[in-house]
């Protein structure tokens, strides 16, 4: 992370200085690093990669000049996946067997978890030829072209509208050049660790002959309410766009994690059904529906890809194949509720207008760290000796 920031006063976004580069350590964590503990004997020890494409908020300070004016700090977080970053720190501290790695950069440089395009200038064009189109302020549909988004999901005013192609090609050159140093290391980071992680425990299922798993978890959070004009985060989504009051599980399948028509899924079913389980144990809900599958997010570009690799590894299906490495594998999307992972005090403070974000509880940070252990370590418990 940034040794420093910048602000320009209270209500302005919060911006990385010019020239800052991040290295693949800056932006991985797991137990014990400060303590002189490895890399390589916590990938020895891990089973699951955790990834936070939308951690980042702060804004590159060379990207300032293409913010639009009506941009805050509170609009900075809000589009970020704010509370995500501090919790999976905080679980990598407690649970010897994630790896976890954060974008250093924010989703307004390029989201990672949408596919990377091949011309990125010409689908910006087209973004901002449909926020023209919409009128500023106004609702707009970005399907297909959302990679950059010009305006926030409440679709308020993120960049300034080019107005020439040469100043679109000077946007998108500038927005590339800092991508490679920090975005490009996330992603490159991201696939590195699964690796580490796939070769690892095919090494230790060679030498124990004891089935193993890896499992790849995309990591976001999301608010149920939008913002207004003022500030006030209080505007209550359509109900098909809520999220359950803990947290959904996407595999891109349906509402029991079974495949939805064509579509593949990404983690077994069963095993979808399973973590779902632990997440209500390791959460302490009594209401069923307090973690739910595929709703309202089906799952985007991070468990595509992990899924996608991980298909090649077995003619199963993200099933244990006994008969070769014995290896379980499987990617999920977490969707938490940003209002369960704030907290009520500062859920309440968004829900009144203004420009800043409320301070974090580094005591709940630490209760959410420890209930996604707890979640997981029942996952594990049950993958080591499933009923018969």
């Amino acid at each position: 992370m940034p040794l420093s920031q910048i602000s320009n006063g209270p209500g302005s976004p919060v911006l990385i200085p010019a020239g800052t580069s991040f290295s693949a350590d800056d932006i991985t964590y797991y137990q014990g690093k400060d303590a002189g503990r490895t890399l390589a004997e916590a990938i020895n020890e891990a089973d699951l990669v955790v990834s936070c494409p939308h951690s980042g908020d702060a804004i590159p300070e060379e990207l300032a000049e293409f913010l639009a004016p009506e941009f805050t700090h509170r609009l900075q977080f809000d589009y970020s996946d704010r509370t995500t970053g501090p919790i999976c720190q905080a679980w990598a501290e407690v649970d010897s067997r994630i790896l976890y790695v954060q974008n250093p950069h924010p989703r307004l440089l390029r989201d990672p978890n949408r596919a990377k395009p091949e011309d990125l200038g010409a689908q910006l064009r087209e973004a901002f030829a449909r926020v023209r189109a919409a009128g500023t302020w106004n609702r707009v549909d970005l399907s297909g072209v959302d990679t950059i988004r010009p305006v926030t999901f409440s679709f308020y005013p993120l960049l300034k509208v080019p107005e020439t192609d040469a100043e679109l090609n000077r946007m998108v050159a500038a927005f590339a050049d800092v991508a490679s140093r920090g975005l490009e290391v996330y992603e490159k980071t991201r696939d590195e660790l699964r690796d580490a992680l796939l070769e690892s425990a095919t090494a230790r299922i060679t030498a124990t002959g004891q089935p193993g798993h890896v499992v790849s978890l995309s990591f976001h959070d999301t608010m149920n309410h939008t913002t207004t004009r003022d500030g006030a985060v209080n505007v209550e989504r359509a109900e098909p766009d809520r999220l359950p009051a803990v947290v959904a599980l996407s595999n891109r399948g349906d509402g029991n994690g079974e495949r939805r028509g064509d579509e593949v899924v990404t983690m077994d079913p069963e095993m979808l059904r399973i973590l779902a389980d632990c997440h209500r144990v390791g959460f302490n809900t009594e209401d069923p529906a307090a973690v739910a599958l595929n709703k309202p997010y089906l799952g985007s570009q991070e468990i595509i890809a992990a899924g996608a690799q991980f298909r090649s590894l077995t003619d199963s299906t993200f099933r244990r194949a006994v008969d070769t490495s014995q290896l379980a594998v499987g990617a999920v999307q977490a969707e938490f509720l940003r209002e369960f992972l704030l907290g009520e005090a500062a859920t309440a403070a968004l829900q009144q207008p203004g420009t800043g974000w409320p301070e974090e509880d580094s005591a709940w940070t630490a209760h959410l760290a420890h209930a996604c252990k707890n979640s997981w370590d029942e996952f594990r418990a049950y993958l080591a000796n499933p009923p018969q």
